[in-house]
């Protein structure tokens, strides 16, 4: 069942307003090594820093930042820290999905109010670029949302951190902003965290997919999208199905140790360009054959890009109602086989790619057949 719902276009009716995503954290094992991969292959700026040499005695954060996408990657500096059994239980991965809001306090309250589950109380950070304000909430595993309010803030990103002058060795690849993430949680914990998007966030039900949607011949999944009221923000909810083998999903919660985040989809204005220098710098992506193109004009009509371009690079095409999207998705960025990217350019269409479901899974299951784990 591949179900389109009709997404809201204005935020007048929205439960709860967001302006986008403020930021995304990953608690990593080495955020100064991991720092460098983001910069040298994924085009990312240094932009701010908070460690030790800035009087924080516990963890250091690098802020990386290309166009409106911002990543912070913290390491912890003791083993005992929070940080370290997290990363030694997950790996390295998604902490904060941060919205960006008019008004955290309030938008935490709202979410209270509404069966969300505190992660930490309200806090306003202050320096001498003005002050932000923050709340956070959890939702599936252990991600949380904090909710930021930086209108009143004028520094690099936040009090406690120092700005850094990006290197000019490293340059933009032309992800421009977040435009989806992917959430994998346990069987049967699909509906009860679409329902937590939709009574506790405001949320609308976009698109549901079954098994029959997203299966190959060994794996099976399900996915609902959910999305803010004005589009902003989307996140899938993949949970596994039952198939002859085991699934991603399966596999993810495995190597994760429970339901967290599976991947980031980065938008991007000329997919050719931007894939074309994540090659030259060293990006791994998931393999199509080249059997897919012989009949992808058929499935999907008319297109700018020339075919034999998106084939030289196993970029994926598909379309909606809508117009039509290019995507292409790299392998795991870590070695445990859980975090990856998708890279997007959307020419009209506003849905996932449902026609390359089955050729997108099917290049994964043969990464999973190397690693011993389909």
């Amino acid at each position: 069942m591949d179900t389109l719902i009709k997404e809201k276009t204005g935020i007048e009716n929205d439960l709860m307003p967001l302006l986008g995503t403020d930021h995304i954290e990953f608690y990593v094992g080495n955020a100064k090594q991991a720092a460098i991969y983001y910069q040298a292959a994924l085009g990312f700026q240094f932009i701010a820093y908070r460690g030790p040499e800035t009087g924080e005695r516990e963890k250091c954060s690098y802020v990386l930042q290309q166009d409106k996408i911002r990543f912070v990657l913290t390491s912890a500096l003791s083993p005992e820290h929070e940080i370290a059994k997290h990363v030694a239980l997950h790996g390295d991965g998604v902490k904060t999905l941060a919205l960006w809001v008019d008004d955290a306090f309030k938008s935490y309250q709202d979410a209270l109010s509404r069966g969300a589950k505190s992660a930490f109380e309200p806090t306003t950070l202050t320096d001498d670029n003005g002050e932000i304000k923050m709340a956070a909430i959890h939702t599936y595993g252990e991600t949380i949302h904090t909710f930021v309010e930086r209108k009143n803030y004028h520094g690099a990103f936040m009090p406690g951190f120092e700005a850094r002058t990006p290197n000019p060795k490293y340059q933009s690849v032309g992800l421009k902003f977040v435009d989806h993430c992917v959430g994998n949680v346990e069987l049967g914990g699909m509906n009860k965290w679409v329902k937590f998007y939709q009574d506790v966030m405001g949320f609308n039900l976009l698109i549901t997919f079954d098994d029959n949607d997203i299966s190959t011949k060994y794996t099976a999944l399900m996915s609902k999208v959910v999305s803010n009221g004005n589009g902003w923000v989307k996140f899938p909810i993949n949970e596994p199905a039952k198939g002859l083998k085991k699934s991603q999903i399966e596999e993810y919660l495995d190597f994760y140790h429970g339901a967290g985040v599976q991947h980031m989809a980065l938008a991007t204005d000329d997919i050719l360009k931007t894939v074309s220098t994540l090659r030259e710098n060293g990006v791994d992506f998931l393999y199509v054959p080249d059997n897919y193109y012989e009949d992808v004009l058929d499935r999907v009509g008319e297109i700018d890009e020339d075919l034999e371009d998106l084939k030289k690079l196993n970029i994926l095409v598909d379309r909606d109602d809508e117009g039509y999207l290019l995507q292409i998705f790299t392998k795991p960025v870590q070695d445990r086989p859980t975090v990856f990217y998708e890279i997007i350019q959307r020419k009209g269409a506003k849905s996932f790619g449902k026609g390359n479901f089955k050729a997108l899974f099917e290049a994964i299951e043969r990464e999973q057949a190397l690693r011993g784990t389909l």
